[in-house]
C-alpha cells in the first residue's frame, strides 16, 4: 500500500502482537540441532550422493544439494504481481521502515532484483556475485543462471532476531505483458529454484490487480505439488469498504480456482501488511486476527524446520532412486536388444523414442514401491540421454563393492530406515503420533503440515 503522505504523518500501528507471536523478546537459546544436521549430512554424503553422481541426476533435475543447503535456515518466498506490497510487507515484519535498509517501495514496479534478506551482525549489502561464490551459503548453485542474473541478485544482512531463524526472499513483481527475454535471464527457472527450496510461499495480491495473465498462470504451474507451502495474501484490504472487499475476495478465488486444482484450497489471509494504522471504518479486528494467524503460520514453519529439512532430503533421495532405477532399466533393455550386428545408436534411439513399447516405466512401477506420481517425464529422458550416452552408465547390479556395499541398498536403507529414525529422534516428545512412517509415509504424499488440527 503506497500513499502520498500529507503534512500530518500517518500514525504507526502498535507492533507488540508481532513481537509476542514471533517470540522476538524471548531470550531462550534456539534449539541446537547441530548433531542432527551432522547425521543428516553424513546420510546424504554416504547413502544418496554416490547414486546421484553415478547416474548424473543433477543433469536431469538440475538439483544438487550443497552442504550450505542442508544447514540453511527456513526460507520464506514472496511472489506476486508488481506493486502489491511484497517489499512493504517485509519492511513491516522486520520493522525496517524509516531505516537506511528499508526495501524500496512505490506504486510503479520497483523491485527488479531477487533480494535475499538474511541475518548478519550489522547492516550490509552483499552483491549476488559474492553470494554465489561463497560455497558456505546455500546460494552457490545460482551461479548456473549466468552473470546477467547474478547482477539481479542482492543480499541484505540485517541484525534482527527473526532473521536468526528464517530468511526472506523478495522477488521481482510479475508484469503480465513482459516477455521473459526482456529480463535477460531465465526468470521462470530462477523462480523454480527458489520455489523448490522455500518452506513457505506467500503469493501476494492487491484488490486492484486480480487479473490473471500468462506469467501468473506459469507461476502457479511451477507451484504444483507445493500447495501445502502456499499462502495467498489479499493485501491492502483496508483500502476497501466491507461489501467491496467481499466481492474482491470472491473474485480472487474465482480467478485462482482453475490454477490451483487441489481439493483443499490454500489458506487466504486478508489484511494490510504495512506499518500505518488501518483505515477508519474498516474491520480492524478481523485484519489484526488474520495478521496474527499468518505470524503463527510463520512460527510453525520455524519450529518444524528440522522435520521439513529431513523430509526434503528424503524426498530428494526418493527421486534419485527412481532416476537410477530408470537409467538401469534403459541400460538393461539396451543390452538385451543388442546383438553382434546391431547398430547401437539405432537400437537405443528406438528405446528412447518409445519407452512404453519396452515397458520401461511400467516395469519400475511393477517391481518397486514407486508412486506413479513421482515418475519423471518421459520427454526429459530424451534430453538426458542426448547429453549422456547410455554406454557411459553401469548397471545397478555392478554398483557394489565388498567394503562399501551396494549403492541401491544404501539409498533404500536411508529412505526406509535412517531418515525416518532421524525424524523420530527429534520428534520425541513433540508429536510422536505423527512420526510413524506407516501413517504418513514420511513424505510420500505431502500433507499440509502447517494446518491447525
Amino acid at each position: 500500500p503506497e500513499e502520498v503522505e500529507d503534512a500530518s504523518e500517518p500514525t504507526k500501528r502498535d507492533r507488540s502482537h508481532l513481537e509476542n507471536t514471533l517470540k522476538l523478546n524471548e531470550d531462550k537459546p534456539a534449539d541446537d540441532f547441530s548433531g542432527v544436521l551432522q547425521r543428516l549430512r553424513k546420510i546424504y554424503h554416504s547413502s544418496i550422493k554416490p547414486l546421484e553422481h553415478s547416474y548424473r541426476y543433477n543433469e536431469l533435475r538440475q538439483h544438487e544439494i550443497t552442504d550450505g543447503e542442508i544447514t540453511s535456515k527456513p526460507m520464506v518466498l514472496f511472489l506476486g504481481p508488481w506493486s502489491v506490497g511484497k517489499s512493504s510487507m517485509i519492511n513491516y515484519l522486520l520493522g525496517l521502515d524509516d531505516t537506511p535498509y528499508q526495501l524500496y517501495t512505490g506504486a510503479e514496479p520497483t523491485t527488479s532484483e531477487f533480494t535475499v534478506i538474511m541475518h548478519g551482525p550489522k547492516l550490509k549489502t552483499i552483491e549476488g556475485i559474492v553470494m554465489a561464490a561463497d560455497s558456505a551459503r546455500s546460494f552457490s548453485p545460482l551461479e548456473k543462471f549466468g552473470q546477467n542474473f547474478l547482477e539481479k541478485l542482492i543480499g541484505i544482512e540485517v541484525p534482527h532476531k527473526l532473521l536468526e531463524r528464517v530468511t526472506f526472499v523478495d522477488t521481482p513483481g510479475i508484469i503480465e505483458n513482459r516477455k521473459q527475454q526482456e529480463r535477460g535471464y531465465p526468470f521462470n527457472d530462477v523462480c523454480q529454484w527458489f520455489i523448490d527450496r522455500a518452506d513457505l510461499i506467500f503469493v501476494v495480491f492487491d484488490p486492484t490487480k486480480l487479473d490473471v495473465g500468462l506469467e501468473l498462470e506459469m507461476l502457479f504451474r511451477q507451484l504444483k505439488g507445493r500447495e501445502s507451502q502456499i499462502r495467498i495474501i489479499l493485501n491492502k484490504a483496508d483500502s476497501l469498504a466491507t461489501q467491496e472487499l467481499m466481492r474482491v475476495y470472491g473474485a480472487l478465488f474465482w480467478s485462482l480456482a482453475p490454477l490451483i486444482n487441489v481439493t483443499e484450497p490454500p489458506r487466504v489471509y486478508v489484511s494490510s501488511f504495512w506499518p500505518h494504522e488501518y483505515h477508519p471504518d474498516t474491520h480492524k479486528d478481523l485484519f489484526l486476527k488474520e495478521e496474527i494467524s499468518l505470524l503463527e503460520d510463520l512460527n510453525q514453519v520455524i519450529e518444524n524446520r528440522m522435520e521439513n529439512k529431513i523430509a526434503f532430503i528424503r524426498q530428494h533421495a526418493i527421486r534419485v532412486r527412481i532416476h537410477a532405477l530408470l537409467v538401469d532399466r534403459y541400460l538393461q533393455t539396451y543390452k538385451d536388444k543388442m546383438t553382434f550386428f546391431s547398430d547401437g545408436e539405432l537400437v537405443f534411439r528406438d528405446i528412447v523414442e518409445d519407452p512404453d513399447k519396452f515397458f520401461i516405466f511400467k516395469s519400475i512401477l511393477a517391481k518397486t514401491n514407486v508412486s506413479k506420481f513421482d515418475l519423471p517425464n518421459r520427454e526429459a529422458y530424451k534430453d538426458f540421454f542426448g547429453i549422456n550416452p547410455i554406454t557411459s552408465f553401469k548397471l545397478l547390479s555392478q554398483q557394489c563393492s565388498y567394503m562399501g556395499g551396494c549403492f541401491l541398498e544404501k539409498i533404500e536403507k536411508a529412505i526406509t530406515r535412517e531418515l525416518p529414525d532421524l525424524l523420530g529422534s527429534i520428534g520425541l516428545g513433540k508429536k510422536p503420533n505423527v512420526l510413524s512412517c506407516d501413517i504418513t509415509g514420511c513424505g510420500e504424499t505431502p500433507k499440509n503440515r502447517y494446518k491447525k488440527p
